[in-house]
């Protein structure tokens, strides 16, 4: 069974047995050109073999590319299931052909996911065999392999395919070989009284990290690296006045990208509230444990810790199941997105010389305006309007 370990500071020579201080001593005197940090995943196999190829690319990635710990960790991931099914089956990596791959694909068709218990999406698929033609590229390149049937077209069975003189030829071609079609689904934002339902449903902090999602539509990394200290200087640059009634924040956004978001006057105040009450009283409860707290991130737990990414979403999930609605951490930012459109669509029929795509592109921190068009086109389709034409067109509906 192939494993992911994950890289561990250097102990101290104090922390280990005396025959090995000096071991640990030149250890940490030893200098590196490319230091791998911690928490580095690192590759083995069920033999305990590094798996080099493997972390070779995850190397280039985060420490010579300098990736985000996201786009590393997905990474790591992805190459961790190939490889795990390629031990499975006892073939070789530098083996493996275009059969091989179409296998793992259709394997995740026909079986859930052993982590979720739930039916891969096209969408995971699809990434997952990116990921895996994305790794034999940077093989092929960096020497590793001198060539692999993943990559070009020496496929080892051939495939009729229509010409579409309008797509360019070349390795997104490869790629669609062994992608999935794939359809685009539009946002599904919740309605206002759904909103409320969950806001009222959850528990501190996580009630006030859906309220900043709700009404800035940060993205779920975005949110979990907002430090006290974020909130406090937007709110000593701009004083309070009775014309001013919002902050502009300025964070770092989606691939290091410098921006901003804009929050209400009242979101800081109910942020304001919360640093006062429960996140003072869960540092000084983790100050008298002797644990370590976390100073300067906004949103901690009750024992002082970071709110992780995961338990957020586990959080967002189970009690919107609870309230009988399907939410994900993600559609409070696409509900964000969502009203803030229709309202701005609505200024601007009224007269406001206002780009409403625009301006909710800028504040979702969106690098293609296709991409904030799918949610213009939600708008559009709003199902509730949808049903009411629905039930008219149905002979007795109205009686």
């Amino acid at each position: 069974m192939v494993r992911i370990i994950l890289k561990s500071a250097l102990p101290e020579p104090a922390e280990v047995p005396e025959r090995l201080c000096g071991a640990a001593t030149m250890a940490a005197m030893t200098p590196l050109r490319e230091p791998r940090p911690v928490g580095f995943p690192l590759l083995f196999s069920a033999d305990l073999e590094l798996i080099e190829p493997a972390v070779a690319f995850l190397h280039e990635h985060e420490v010579q590319r300098a990736h985000t710990v996201d786009t590393v960790r997905t990474y790591a991931e992805i190459l961790y299931d190939w490889f795990e099914t390629l031990e499975q089956n006892r073939i070789a990596w530098s083996e493996a052909d275009a059969a091989d791959l179409v296998a793992y694909r259709n394997r995740m068709l026909k079986e859930a996911s052993a982590h979720t218990q739930r039916p891969y999406s096209v969408r995971t698929i699809n990434h997952r065999v990116r990921g895996v033609l994305r790794f034999y590229e940077w093989a092929v390149r960096s020497g590793w392999l001198r060539a692999s049937p993943l990559i070009g077209r020496s496929n080892d069975f051939a495939v009729g395919r229509r010409t579409r003189p309008q797509r360019a030829a070349g390795k997104d071609a490869d790629a669609s070989v062994f992608a999935l079609r794939q359809f685009a689904s539009l946002p599904r934002p919740l309605s206002m009284a759904q909103a409320r339902e969950l806001l009222a449903a959850l528990v501190p902090p996580y009630d006030l990290m859906a309220r900043w999602q709700l009404y800035t539509g940060l993205r779920v990394s975005e949110l979990l690296r907002l430090s006290v200290e974020d909130v406090r200087k937007a709110t000593r640059a701009q004083p309070a006045t009775p014309e001013l009634a919002h902050r502009v924040i300025d964070l770092v956004r989606k691939g290091r990208k410098a921006g901003y978001v804009i929050a209400s006057a009242s979101l800081l105040e109910e942020t304001a509230g919360y640093l006062s009450t429960h996140r003072r009283a869960w540092v000084a409860r983790s100050a008298r444990r002797r644990s370590n707290a976390e100073a300067a991130a906004l949103f901690i737990g009750s024992r002082g810790t970071p709110v992780s990414k995961n338990r957020y979403q586990q959080v967002i999930h189970r009690t919107a199941f609870g309230c009988g609605l399907k939410a994900t951490t993600h559609l409070l930012r696409a509900t964000f997105a969502c009203m803030m459109l229709a309202r701005l669509e609505r200024l601007a029929r009224e007269g406001a010389a206002i780009n409403a795509l625009l301006i909710v592109k800028v504040l979702m921190g969106h690098e293609h305006i296709e991409t904030t068009d799918r949610y213009l086109r939600a708008i559009a389709v709003d199902t509730c309007a949808l049903g009411e034409v629905l039930d008219s067109l149905i002979p007795g509906a109205q009686r």
